[in-house]
C-alpha cells in the first residue's frame, strides 16, 4: 500500500538535487545534438519548481554546473554555456512575477562577462521576493565552499580581527554558501550513482539522502512526490535517540 501524501508538516523545508542521467537520457533515445539531454533538463526544472510550489518546499537548489564540468568536451560545456543564458534570460522575469527569490552559488569569474551579468539582474530583480528561493549552484564545488571559508577566516586571523581559538563549526558555518538559509534537508539525486560528488558537502551533514535510477529529463512531478513521500517517513534523529525524539515530541 502506497504512502499517503505527505502532510505540510512531514515537507522539507530546502530540498537539494542533483539533475544526472542528461547525456544518458539523450543516448537511450540516439539523440546526436550535443545538449539535448540538457535541453530537455531544463524541462524539468520547471516542472519540479512548480512541484515545489504546490506542496509547500520553500527551497529549491539545483546543482547546474560544478566545478569538474569545465573539464568536459570543449563543445558541450559551450553548449551549457549557452543554454544556462538562455535560461536566465527567459526564466528570470517569469520567476519575479511569480514572486521566487534567485540565488547563486560557486564561482563567477569564470563565466562569460554576459551570464556573470545576467546572474547580477536576475538576483537584483527577485532580490525582494518571498514566495520561495530557486538556488542555482553554477561553478560551485563542496571542498571549494569550505576552502574558501577557510581562507575567509584565515584573512581575519591575519588581520587580528579573530582570535585562534574563536574558530569553531558555527564560525565555519557562518562563512560556507548559504549561510543565511537553512540547511537543505533532503538531497536528491537522480541517474542512478549513489553519491553526492563534491555538492554541498558541509551542508548536507545532516540532510536525508534519496536516490533514484531514473535520468532527470525523466524525473516527473510524481517522481518527486515520491520522494517527499519516502522523506516523511524518515526518522531525523540529530545525534539523539528514538526514545529522546519521542519524549519531546510529547513534552
Amino acid at each position: 500500500m502506497a504512502n499517503p501524501d505527505p502532510t505540510q508538516d512531514d515537507v522539507p523545508h530546502h530540498v537539494a538535487i542533483i539533475m544526472d542521467g542528461n547525456n544518458r537520457w539523450a543516448k537511450q533515445r540516439k539523440l546526436r545534438e550535443v545538449a539535448a539531454g540538457h535541453t530537455a533538463g531544463v524541462e524539468t526544472i520547471r516542472d519540479i519548481l512548480e512541484a515545489c510550489e504546490r506542496h509547500g518546499v520553500k527551497i529549491l537548489t539545483l546543482f547546474a554546473f560544478s566545478s569538474e564540468n569545465w573539464l568536459r568536451p570543449r563543445a558541450e560545456v559551450e553548449a551549457l554555456m549557452k543554454l544556462f543564458s538562455n535560461y536566465l534570460s527567459r526564466e528570470t522575469d517569469d520567476l519575479h512575477r511569480r514572486n521566487i527569490r534567485m540565488r547563486f552559488i560557486g564561482r563567477r569569474d569564470r563565466f562569460s562577462k554576459k551570464i556573470q551579468q545576467q546572474m547580477r539582474y536576475a538576483e537584483a530583480t527577485t532580490g525582494a521576493n518571498n514566495g520561495g528561493v530557486l538556488v542555482i549552484a553554477a561553478d560551485y564545488g563542496g571542498q571549494w565552499d569550505i576552502a574558501e571559508a577557510a581562507k575567509s577566516i584565515a584573512r581575519d586571523v591575519r588581520e587580528g580581527i579573530l582570535d585562534i581559538d574563536a574558530i569553531d563549526e558555527h564560525l565555519v558555518d557562518s562563512r560556507i554558501c548559504l549561510a543565511d538559509m537553512p540547511r537543505p534537508d533532503l538531497l536528491i539525486r537522480t541517474g542512478g550513482d549513489h553519491r553526492i560528488s563534491n555538492f554541498l558537502l558541509w551542508q548536507c551533514a545532516y540532510a536525508e539522502f534519496y536516490f533514484t535510477e531514473k535520468y532527470w529529463p525523466d524525473f516527473h512531478e510524481k517522481d518527486f512526490i515520491e520522494a517527499l513521500r519516502d522523506f516523511s517517513g524518515r526518522e531525523r534523529r540529530f545525534g539523539k535517540t528514538s526514545e529522546q525524539l519521542g519524549l519531546s515530541k510529547h513534552a
